[in-house]
């Protein structure tokens, strides 16, 4: 049997390389080279302070390809540019300027890890392509299910909702079982150069945090300043434009105000980002679109779930009622903090993960 490792690079990647191997696989390791400084508007040279906060960097091919050397894999690195340039980089723009906040990390996931690389895996004739996110497959004779990570501190199951059936044949995740702790652990033991490496923390194609600068040099124009208004649509003051802000921010507005409010909503027609106080960031009710049932079949009844808005919030307990268009409503028992549309929505039944999608964009829902 043959394995393809995904290796970012980093420390959870470089272990499962090591552990496909232990498995007996034969095993080559590859990076996708997704993105250049021109792409994510940097200069040439790079830009300073931003060493060591983002993946996917010429330094981290190389910590890969040490890793690789170390284990006797082969060694690949596979351009897929000018596909993140489309399908992440575009995306990741355009959504700011309808209004909302994307999650490039799953888009990336969707159209190029489990995408193109898996397609190129299948070509290549590996049997499985191994990433190193802590997630679990299990297969009870008929169907595949996609299980959170077995480690609550790492569980990254919620940028997986898209995976497939077909996909997930194909795919191994060997440090669903395991601990951050023990990952770095084996990979000490085994003398890898990353074995402490620290994670990375920001948007790769962002690694100095300038969103605005990415838009503009992706689409050659940002948003211009507008006016921040209360929920009655009174004039508070004017703002820097609105892909500077996102639903629940309170802080960097610019106002002097007599007490605090928060975003609550943003008007792409009027150019006016909505402001109010804590309890009008409260809803109940949430439509998700572009919905991926990992099951293949979609629910003709509704169906009691938890549920995830963000990637650190815990689940929180709902009712999934499926749309003839194939959205989905949710809702909650209890109301939800700060719903931000492009973020996405993820369905559990306790460990496995049902599907999710994207949360859509409606006037505000109700309210506590």
């Amino acid at each position: 049997m043959k394995a393809l490792i995904a290796m970012s690079g980093g420390v959870d990647s470089s272990t499962a390389a090591f552990l496909m191997q232990q498995q007996g696989y034969d095993c080559a390791g590859c990076t996708m080279k997704l993105y250049t400084n021109e792409d994510a508007g940097l200069p040439e040279d790079g830009a300073a302070g931003t060493e060591g906060k983002s993946c996917c960097t010429l330094d981290d091919t190389e910590d890969a390809r040490s890793v690789a050397f170390r284990l006797g894999m082969p060694f690949y690195v596979f351009n897929y540019t000018d596909e993140f340039r489309c399908r992440i980089i575009r995306d990741f723009a355009e959504t700011y300027l309808q209004g909302q906040t994307p999650n490039p990390c799953i888009n990336c996931n969707r159209y190029l890890k489990f995408g193109a690389l898996l397609e190129r895996a299948r070509l290549l004739g590996y049997d499985k392509l191994v990433t190193g996110h802590y997630a679990r497959i299990r297969f009870d004779g008929e169907k595949y299910h996609l299980l959170k990570g077995l480690d609550p501190a790492k569980d990254q199951s919620y940028v997986l909702y898209c995976l497939t059936q077909e996909q997930l044949a194909c795919l191994d995740f060997p440090l669903g079982g395991l601990t951050k702790e023990t990952v770095r652990q084996i990979a000490e033991a085994q003398g890898f150069i990353n074995a402490h490496k620290r994670e990375s923390q920001d948007i790769c194609f962002v690694p100095d945090g300038d969103y605005a600068r990415v838009i503009g040099a992706m689409t050659g124009s940002v948003p211009p300043p507008g006016d921040f208004v209360d929920l009655d649509g009174r004039v508070l003051g004017r703002h820097k434009g609105i892909i500077h802000y996102t639903i629940g921010q309170r802080k960097g507005l610019g106002l002097s105000l007599p007490a605090p409010l928060y975003v609550c909503r943003i008007d792409v027609e009027k150019n006016q980002v909505v402001l109010g106080p804590h309890e009008a960031l409260f809803e109940r009710k949430v439509t998700v679109r572009d919905v991926n049932w990992i099951s293949g079949t979609v629910p003709q009844e509704p169906l009691s779930v938890q549920a995830k808005l963000r990637y650190r919030q815990p689940p929180a307990p709902a009712t999934a009622y499926p749309l003839p268009d194939g959205s989905v409503r949710l809702v909650f028992e209890a109301p939800q903090r700060a719903v931000t549309p492009g973020q996405a929505a993820v369905l559990y039944d306790g460990e496995e993960v049902l599907g999710g999608g994207t949360i859509a964009a409606e006037p505000a829902g109700e309210k506590i």
